[in-house]
């Protein structure tokens, strides 16, 4: 028994790593159409590399989540553990992730994430905008649900589960309302917001203030995190929110990502193969979960045209707006999620959730 067992093992550990050889390969020859030129796609609007994996992720993926697999992951503890404290060390979410008057000093200058070339003096206005200490009690949470915007959603019937979570992430203000929300839920803690989302559907929040808390309402007594210390253009936007939310006594609360924070995280991952202009969000959270929560659970995130039975999905779960190419290194940083996914340091959702 004990050798039926070990060969299943063996089987588990040649099948990931030829999964992950295939992926070198495939960041190597040719990404997602969605990441490069239109003019770089094949007729079938998917280029062969991107065909075959998805082929093996759907032949490897249920077999890394059966029975005989969870001794193969408790080899793995100690890499998560190590991946952790390595973040730490590098990163330190749990003191760092957010701007806050412990970590950042009353007239003291805070330098941009981007335009690393410009800084903003800590004046008493500003510095009343910050926590005291990070906003989150409870820290390290038990279960954590990362949210993605991915078309890999739709009729995945996940929001269940990821309302059962004890702290969901979200990215961008996504709709959590309706239809949609048997598979994405509507529960939320943290929800990013793009300063150019504001500028854009809500006008700077000249004349739009009305829309936007209505809106803002379906998501509770969540935390908006914006980049207002990444580019000087994010400032002003970034700050009127905050300002908005507490003149008209809204339930959520504005916070601010830390740009220190946000640049050790870059060069973290840099080290790791993902060089692009900047990091996704979808990533950045991810990263500062995996030192802020237990457990970690992704869902959402798939950078393929196509799902696992080989059927058109849209990039997003509420509309098919496509990314700028070559900003975000997506392909490559799903394949980091894929390392930490079969090393036991998340959990990657890429099916149907099972009913409850």
């Amino acid at each position: 028994m004990r050798g039926h067992s070990m060969k299943k093992t063996i089987f588990l550990l040649i099948g990931t790593s030829l999964l992950l050889f295939f992926i070198t390969i495939w960041l190597t020859i040719g990404e997602s159409p969605r990441y490069r030129p239109a003019n770089a796609t094949s007729r079938t609007g998917l280029q062969k590399p991107e065909v075959k994996l998805i082929t093996m992720i759907q032949n490897n993926y249920t077999a890394a989540n059966t029975l005989f697999c969870r001794d193969v992951q408790d080899r793995f503890l100690s890499v998560s553990l190590r991946k952790r404290l390595y973040l730490s060390s590098c990163c330190n979410a749990v003191n760092n992730f957010i701007v806050s008057q412990n970590n950042t000093l009353l007239g003291s200058n805070i330098t941009y994430e981007v335009e690393t070339r410009k800084n903003i003096l800590i004046a008493e206005d500003i510095y009343r905008m910050f926590p005291k200490t990070q906003p989150f009690a409870g820290i390290p949470f038990k279960r954590c649900a990362v949210v993605g915007n991915g078309g890999m959603l739709t009729n995945s019937s996940c929001g269940e589960e990821i309302d059962q979570s004890d702290f969901v992430f979200r990215c961008n203000l996504p709709p959590i309302w309706g239809n949609v929300t048997a598979d994405v839920g509507n529960k939320t803690n943290l929800v990013t917001v793009n300063p150019s989302i504001i500028a854009l559907k809500y006008g700077k929040l000249n004349e739009m203030k009305t829309a936007f808390l209505k809106n803002l309402s379906s998501y509770g007594y969540s935390f908006l995190l914006l980049p207002a210390f990444s580019y000087s253009s994010n400032t002003a936007i970034s700050f009127e929110v905050h300002r908005v939310l507490k003149k008209y006594q809204a339930k959520q609360r504005a916070i601010f990502f830390h740009p220190n924070y946000l640049r050790s995280l870059a060069q973290f991952w840099r080290g790791r193969g993902v060089r692009a202009y900047r990091l996704s969000t979808g990533f950045m959270i991810t990263s500062a979960a995996i030192e802020l929560c237990e457990d970690v659970k992704l869902y959402g995130f798939w950078p393929f045209s196509k799902n696992l039975d080989g059927k058109p999905i849209s990039h997003h779960y509420y509309d098919n707006q496509l990314p700028k190419p070559g900003f975000h290194a997506m392909p490559k940083e799903f394949y980091q999620v894929l390392q930490l996914h079969y090393k036991g340091v998340l959990k990657l959702q890429v099916g149907e959730c099972e009913k409850r």
